[in-house]
């Protein structure tokens, strides 16, 4: 059995937080499976598919291999709450596989992390059905706080982590691991006790998180998640389900991997353009453009523009040593979104010169024939000379001495 998967397909058995990480590069579930069995991570045998005659097949051939009619026919998209949003059926029998494949592929699904705008389902990955005796909860992730990995495990698996935590804070056991000493058995046991596993359990469970953390540190992942992790009546622990998250700091360890497992349709075009052009932007909710220059100006530019009753429509971070050509792609990628009525420009020019900004700001606004309001701060290196060429330009640009006047003026401008 195979898995379409980005290093060529392998034989073998082919928590989802509500905020999905900026810096992270995800990919699809089966993928994310393919990955676990190859560090010895238990996964039910399943089959990735692109269309309907692909989930009939693969129905057909888990239900010869396995002799259990039930199969999963599972929705592959970057979002979790398929499940709650009609993504995956239980099913029985070829017949029943092939209507759910006919009606989840190409269904829009709508979760509590994909917005209103759901996501169109290209993808399907058809499962072995599974005998479940009780579900768990597992994940890895980054703490912040403590600068380590920290493993976290509850009894309530298949449910959001977060209602756990807000509701049942006691029934998330927490561990980090040393970064000196790596995970300990110790720690793994006292997970185990904690979930109430049998002997038999503790042991499989034991090898599944080694694997798990082996996984977490060898591919530079931001989250590795299993919601739910079973648990079946002859002692197996098996992830049911499985994400992956990478820190796409590390993508010079990883590029030709990576780029070969991303699903382009499932980011933001905008995001990707701009990864492209070398520019760090976030597309959000707001009506109010940002182009900055540091991603702390830039998040400070965002809490100004929201303290004066403003909403940010973007982070956008052009870098130190942005061009005029920079510059005029930001303006573009930021005017995609039809809910912009204000474009804030806010450059304090140490390595980038303030001069150079107001050239692709009168180039970008020539260009791009700009209707919307456009506030420029200016200041730093070159920044009476910058300051010149946005007055001389005779182009509609109000400028703004500090960051706050700044953020009150294009508020202001854009609610007009």
């Amino acid at each position: 059995m195979l898995y379409a998967f980005g290093r060529g397909a392998q034989p073998g058995p082919e928590v989802c937080h509500d905020t999905q990480e900026a810096s992270a590069v995800n990919i699809h579930e089966y993928q994310a499976k393919e990955l676990y069995w190859r560090y010895g991570i238990p996964v039910p045998k399943g089959i990735a598919c692109m269309s309907v005659e692909e989930a009939t097949a693969a129905a057909k051939k888990l239900i010869e291999e396995t002799g259990n009619e039930v199969v999963v026919v599972k929705a592959q998209i970057h979002a979790g709450g398929r499940g709650k949003a009609g993504g995956v059926k239980v099913v029985k029998g070829v017949n029943a596989a092939t209507e759910a494949a006919t009606e989840i592929l190409g269904k829009t699904l709508v979760t509590h992390q994909t917005g209103p705008e759901g996501k169109v389902v290209q993808r399907l990955l058809v499962e072995q059905g599974l005998a479940i005796k009780s579900e768990l909860y597992l994940a890895l992730v980054v703490d912040r706080e403590s600068s380590r990995i920290a493993i976290m495990a509850s009894t309530e698996g298949g449910m959001d982590i977060e209602e756990v935590a807000a509701s049942t804070p006691e029934k998330i056991h927490t561990i980090t691991i040393d970064p000196a000493v790596g995970l300990q058995g110790y720690q793994i046991r006292q997970l185990a006790f904690g979930l109430g596993l049998t002997n038999q359990e503790q042991k499989n469970f034991s090898k599944l998180l080694s694997g798990l953390g082996k996984l977490f540190e060898q591919e530079d992942c931001s989250i590795a998640e299993i919601n739910p992790l079973i648990l079946t009546e002859d002692e197996q622990v098996i992830a049911l389900d499985a994400k992956v998250n990478f820190d796409s700091n590390a993508e010079f360890r990883h590029r030709d991997f990576w780029k070969s497992v991303r699903d382009l349709s499932e980011e933001a075009a905008t995001e990707t353009e701009a990864k492209e052009a070398g520019l760090s932007f976030i597309q959000l909710d707001g009506n109010i453009g940002c182009l900055v220059n540091g991603a702390g100006l830039a998040m400070s530019t965002m809490d100004t523009i929201k303290y004066y009753g403003g909403e940010p429509a973007n982070f956008l971070d052009v870098g130190g040593g942005a061009s005029e050509e920079a510059v005029t792609k930001g303006f573009r990628i930021i005017l995609q979104s039809e809910a912009v009525q204000g474009i804030f420009v806010n450059i304090f020019g140490g390595i980038m010169r303030c001069d150079t900004i107001a050239n692709g700001v009168v180039a970008a606004t020539k260009e791009l024939g700009l209707e919307v309001p456009l506030v420029v701060r200016l200041e730093g290196t070159k920044v009476e000379e910058g300051r010149k060429i946005l007055d001389e330009s005779g182009l509609a640009i109000t400028s703004a001495a500090t960051m706050a006047e700044g953020a009150q003026k294009i508020v202001a401008l854009a609610k007009g």
